[in-house]
């Protein structure tokens, strides 16, 4: 089969480019790209020959993916990384010379997923080797339990240093989003200069719009105060910490931290799978929150919700955000009339069936449908858009679902 078949679309992709640079175009260029689309072997027709650079990165696609670049003289196919850790260590230099990092994250994605190498991801010397990324933090935080103690500080590492990569690219967009949302709650009527809202000023005053001047006069100035230092809104983030979850999870937990920064919101962060965690006083680390979440197992979305309804003293300033898939494996019917209560008493209730670049996992429609009839959609949400949703929530405006 043609590696084209095998979902990798980017690793070949790339092997082309590199393939095609500095060749004559006139020449035989054509078959080497076939050569590295078709894996090579018996059946791909070229009879073309690969060497240096082109084969070795043949050979990294062919140890993962078949196909070629693992063919012994005689024909038989020697292609796979076997379940050594030298192999592997190997393997993953090689991809890593070869392809550009988001290139090399695909392929360790792969790998783990397709030869079963989750095990050897307890090895430190394994750990220092990859190239880390959100789906490998899933991968680590699903095998916490199982790892030694000799390969914790070397996942914690690994961890950490996403987690500080996410919070540089999120945290100062977040924070300017939020907080110009809390301080448009704060509206006033004598605004000085600098706090006056143009835009609702101007709708409001369009009545005294002067044609011949082609202008509006203000009778009246809309503008909004600076929130003050002490709590304005409180936010509930309530994690379903299901297998499915898990880029979710760490995305949550590095926003969490976010709001925790900010003095206008308190925050509160509560992981669910048929048991209910408060993590809270971990907030101001997010690997620690990470390390504190047990991946996998089942769900009871309505214990949770009744938790944090427990929590809840001032309705009306109050958001919780509901990140799961809702495959609810307690009582759907309390399930919803916790919901429901919420909503009555005045909080901003969101539903987000992820948190993630990858959009909606499979999720429960029917569910799904019933929160949407009460007033809470659920949809899929990615990093970039959560501050605009939250900045929504807090001035209770409508949602920008995608």
């Amino acid at each position: 089969m043609s590696r084209t078949g095998n979902q990798v679309g980017a690793p070949v992709a790339q092997a082309e480019g590199a393939a095609v640079k500095g060749a004559d175009p006139a020449g035989g260029e054509r078959l080497r790209r076939w050569r590295m689309v078709l894996g090579g072997g018996e059946g791909d027709g070229t009879g073309c020959v690969l060497s240096g650079r082109d084969a070795g990165m043949d050979a990294a696609l062919g140890a993962l993916y078949g196909g070629g670049g693992g063919r012994k003289a005689g024909g038989e196919r020697s292609a796979g990384l076997g379940g050594s850790a030298p192999n592997v260590a190997r393997w993953l230099g090689d991809i890593r010379t070869y392809f550009p990092s988001s290139v090399v994250q695909v392929m360790q994605r792969d790998a783990i997923e397709r030869l079963g190498l989750s095990a050897l991801l307890l090895e430190p010397e394994m750990l220092e080797a990859v190239e880390p990324d959100v789906h490998l933090v899933g991968t680590l935080l699903s095998l916490n339990k199982a790892m030694p103690e000799t390969t914790k500080e070397t996942a914690r590492a690994v961890v950490r240093k996403v987690v500080e990569q996410l919070e540089k690219k999120l945290a100062a967009r977040t924070r300017a989003t939020l907080t110009g949302a809390l301080d448009r709650s704060a509206r006033i009527s004598r605004p000085r200069h600098h706090d006056i809202d143009w835009d609702r000023t101007i709708r409001a005053n369009l009545k005294n719009y002067l044609p011949e001047y082609r202008t509006v006069v203000p009778e009246r100035l809309i503008g909004y105060g600076r929130a003050a230092q002490s709590v304005k809104k409180e936010v509930i983030l309530c994690i379903d910490q299901s297998g499915s979850m898990a880029a979710s999870v760490v995305y949550a937990s590095v926003f969490g931290a976010v709001l925790a920064s900010m003095r206008s919101i308190a925050t509160r962060l509560v992981v669910f799978d048929t048991a209910v965690v408060d993590l809270t006083d971990q907030l101001d680390d997010p690997v620690d929150v990470l390390f504190g979440t047990q991946l996998g197992g089942g769900t009871d979305i309505n214990r949770a919700l009744a938790y944090c309804q427990s929590k809840i003293t001032r309705p009306a300033d109050t958001v919780v955000v509901l990140i799961s898939d809702l495959y609810e494996g307690g009582i759907r019917n309390e399930m919803l009339k916790q919901v429901a209560a919420m909503k009555a008493a005045g909080v901003e209730f969101v539903t987000l069936l992820a948190l993630s670049d990858e959009g909606a996992p499979a999720y429960d429609r029917e569910h799904a449908a019933a929160l949407a009839a009460l007033g809470a959609p659920a949809f899929a949400c990615t990093p970039d858009l959560f501050p605009d949703v939250m900045a929504a929530a807090l001035e209770k405006r409508p949602l920008p679902m995608p």
